[in-house]
């Protein structure tokens, strides 16, 4: 319906929400306040008054809609709604963020100028320069976390009112939603924002799954209320016996939460056995809330059973984001499953407005305290700049939705962890250098593989030495951002120094060829052996991936180039630029299978096509041995819940970086201390890594198997001749396996 309105309609409409922004500030406003929020106003009307929306409405009513989110649902004070005001004032219109400093103060403008370097981010880019993007949004955080709170109310009131775009910015705004906005809305403790974030953002990506979970929620909303009465009766008598003031209530889980259990465990909306909870929110009855939470739960299981595996102490010890409540799953009604949570009036607040709430009540009424230490919280998560963006993103958020676990150190102190951290997370999380030189973990005190998934309730101690240098393989089986990004860094630097050694020995195998080291002469082998990089070339050279016998080949090539220069001179295609950048490039080569990373056979599936780089399986088949599908195939869910015995783990790997495992098969005659020297001879020369070594000794002769990791053919070639030599030992040979 085409919008019309008078000028005289909309300056009342305009008043009137203003008027209802100031009514439901959740911060009590002083004078000052007031007169603070309508200087912004009366700028924020000016300012946009020529500008109107797509639907055609006043511009102006989009600033006082998030204002209205921020004073209301996240529950900021005087600044924050007078920056949600203006904050698209300096964006669209003649103010300057000088402007905003002389009007209202340095605090303001910082925050408005947070909010329009945001807004200028280009929009219509590649995903790695949108990831560059989002990097640059995340930093803001390190200013002021204002900015990114007012951002989501701003994307909050944009997915809200979105109707009016095309289809194709509508999927584009949507996708990002769901990428960055909702799980940072999760991160800062805003549960009602990012689950409207979330069910926004899935009308608008699956239109037909999220208008399907709708109706058939609206059709049993009926059936809800009959079932909520019939729990809230039973538990009356016991609540009211106890003289507590309660309020019960019951909710549907979001429409996202619906579509994501149905997705996991492959289930229809009929199957989904939780799909609604119930809150009971209480006013405390002594000085302990806790006590009274406890004593609401016995009253709960003495009417309902409970399932003992899904009680969630969230008192105790709350969630990283300052969440409590005490979570239950109990047998309600006709044998169905029921999530109860039980919330005092405080917690019940924080769980819905996050920190503002949490420090509110913590703090007393001091207005916007306790920015910094919450702040704080969040800026581990971006301690490093130097990561490529798409891994800075990618790394960010693997800490916005995780679960959480909590451990203990060995002097007794609790740890927060995310759910599935190994020890070697744990290590990080103490500090960046017991992590980078951990050489081995101990659980509840047994020693276990640093990959071990640590669970609540375990002792940690981690044993660390000084020469230990951090491993690729390791981002494997670590899931903290911290530890991503420190193990990361530390390789960096790592691939810089072999980097440089592979320099100064490419200089010195060129002179031998008679070649002069020069651009010309690295551009044209970083051709030749097709990378990327001058970089590349001289990780690879130092690395040991590309030997003598390539780079006599490239002599050779180059020299008949020169002969055939005048014949091909109209035919040569063109070099491809090379840049200068210090990273090693992957290219992906190989395809390895399972813990063991074994190169094995296998078929490419056509319902996904994977390309080298996705994220895969493999899936064993009955007669066309194993086939390879996208971690997102459509078939990928189906597969991995129906046979699961029958799928592998895979990955695409750049060989040339990728350490491999092989097994040498070595005989001879049997020396005082044959053992040591070999180990001598491999962690001394080769810097391999050893994985198991089985020798045995008999009438003078000894016979063993030796398990190592190496990073190509080459370094393995080498070690087998320096084995040769130790004294005693007359045969090595690679063979297949154990």
């Amino acid at each position: 319906m085409a919008y019309t309105a008078t000028i005289e309609e909309e300056n009342k409409e305009i008043a009137n929400r203003y008027k209802d922004l100031l009514k439901g500030t959740y911060e009590v406003l002083s004078k000052e306040d007031k007169i603070l929020i309508r200087k912004a106003f009366d700028i924020a009307v000016e300012a946009h008054s020529e500008q109107r929306r797509k639907t055609g409405e006043p511009y102006i009513y989009h600033p006082i809609a998030v204002a209205k989110i921020v004073a209301n649902e996240i529950g900021l004070g005087a600044t924050s709604i007078a920056a949600a005001l203006l904050h698209d004032v300096v964006e669209d219109t003649h103010y300057t963020i000088e402007d905003m400093e002389q009007l209202f103060g340095e605090t303001i403008a910082r925050i408005v100028s947070g909010l329009t370097k945001i807004s200028r981010l280009k929009k219509d880019q590649d995903y790695s320069i949108q990831a560059e993007n989002f990097r640059k949004m995340l930093l803001t955080l390190n200013d002021d976390v204002r900015v990114i709170l007012i951002k989501i109310a701003d994307r909050l009131h944009n997915m809200q009112t979105m109707d009016a775009m095309p289809a194709y910015k509508q999927l584009k705004i949507a996708s990002e939603t769901l990428y960055i906005y909702a799980p940072l809305a999760h991160r800062l403790g805003l549960y009602n924002i990012k689950t409207e974030l979330e069910d926004l953002g899935l009308k608008y990506t699956e239109p037909e799954v999220y208008n399907d979970i709708l109706s058939k929620i609206k059709e049993s909303k009926e059936e809800q209320d009959l079932y909520i009465k019939s729990f809230s009766d039973k538990l009356k008598s016991g609540l009211d016996k106890e003289n507590f003031t309660y309020e019960i209530k019951g909710r549907f889980k979001s429409i996202f939460s619906i579509r994501r259990k149905m997705r996991k465990q492959n289930v229809s909306f009929d199957e989904v056995y939780d799909k609604f909870a119930i809150r009971i929110i209480f006013e405390p009855t002594s000085k302990d809330e806790k006590f009274d939470a406890w004593k609401i739960y016995s009253i709960v299981t003495d009417y309902f059973k409970p399932n003992p595996t899904r009680l969630r102490d969230w008192i105790s010890q709350p969630k990283s984001t300052g969440y409590e409540a005490l979570h239950i799953t109990v047998v309600g009604p006709n044998a169905q499953w029921v999530e109860v949570q039980i919330r005092s009036n405080r917690m019940n607040e924080i769980a819905e407005k996050g920190y503002a709430a949490h420090f509110k009540y913590k703090q007393g009424n001091e207005n916007e305290s306790g920015l910094e230490s919450w702040l704080n919280k969040l800026k581990e998560t971006l301690e490093n700049q130097s990561l490529d963006a798409v891994d800075f993103v990618e790394d960010f958020k693997l800490n916005l939705y995780s679960k959480e676990i909590y451990v203990f150190t060995p002097n007794g102190d609790l740890k927060s962890l995310p759910k599935g951290a190994s020890g070697l997370d744990f290590a990080f999380s103490v500090h960046t250098d017991v992590g980078l030189k951990t050489r081995g973990v101990k659980v509840n005190g047994k020693l276990v593989p640093l990959s071990h998934t640590l669970t609540s309730g375990d002792q940690i101690e981690v044993l660390t030495t000084s020469t230990n240098k951090p491993k690729a393989r390791w981002l494997d089986f670590v899931i903290t951002a911290r530890a991503r990004t420190k193990i990361k860094t530390a390789l960096k630097e790592e691939e810089k120094i072999i980097a440089e050694e592979g320099k100064a020995v490419l200089s010195r195998k060129l002179r031998h060829l008679k070649i002069n080291f020069d651009d010309k002469a690295v551009n044209e082998m970083v051709n030749y052996f097709n990378l990327k990089t001058s970089f590349d070339l001289f990780y690879r050279i130092g690395n040991g991936a590309i030997d003598n016998k390539q780079l006599k080949a490239y002599a050779n090539q180059r020299s008949g180039a020169i002969m055939s220069f005048i014949k091909n001179s109209f035919k040569r295609p063109q070099p491809k630029e090379i840049t200068d950048k210090e990273e090693v490039t992957s290219k992906y080569d190989a395809l390895v299978f399972g813990k063991d990373e074994e190169k094995l056979d296998f078929k490419l599936s056509k319902c996904c096509n994977p390309i080298p780089g996705d994220k895969v399986f493999g899936f064993v088949t009955i007669n066309e041995g194993i086939k390879v599908h996208k971690n997102n195939c459509p078939n990928a869910i189906s597969l991995q819940s129906n046979y699961a015995y029958r799928i592998m783990p895979a990955k695409w790997i750049d060989s040339t970086k990728q350490e491999f495992k092989a097994v040498l098969h070595l005989s001879g005659v049997d020396n005082k201390g044959i053992v040591n020297n070999l180990t001598k001879v491999i962690s001394n020369n080769m810097s391999v890594f050893i994985h198991s070594i089985n020798i045995s000794g008999d009438d003078g002769v000894f016979d063993g198997k030796l398990s190592l990791s190496v990073k190509n053919k080459n370094q393995l070639t080498k070690l087998i001749e320096s084995i040769k030599k130790i004294e005693g030992v007359q045969k090595v040979e690679r063979i297949n396996s154990l």
